[in-house]
């Protein structure tokens, strides 16, 4: 007995995908584009996500450094620290949405 045409399995990757297209096109006659002000908040937030890391652990490494006497010992790689969580937090922020 052959399968009918109409029998394919519901995993489709290409009915996956058209799904998803269509749903996404239905939300978007629903809410229809995002207003300038919110793109000007999510660019004001990721910024931020970005920034904050980058400037506790800059503080922290400076307050450490201020009481250890040790130059830029602790500020230099605390910061970098801070740079890479920032990005990796503001990586996972843009591709979570």
């Amino acid at each position: 007995m052959s399968p009918k045409p109409d029998d394919k399995p519901k995993d489709d990757p290409l009915v996956a995908q058209a799904r998803l297209r269509r749903e996404r096109r239905d939300r978007w006659l629903r809410e229809g584009d995002m207003s300038v002000g919110r793109r000007l908040a999510q660019i004001g937030v990721l910024g931020w996500i970005f920034v904050a890391p980058t400037l506790a652990g800059l503080f922290l490494g400076r307050w450490i450094d201020a009481r250890m006497a040790s130059g830029i010992f602790w500020s230099a790689p605390l910061m970098f620290l801070g740079v890479c969580l920032g990005g990796w937090t503001a990586w996972k922020w843009m591709n979570g949405r």
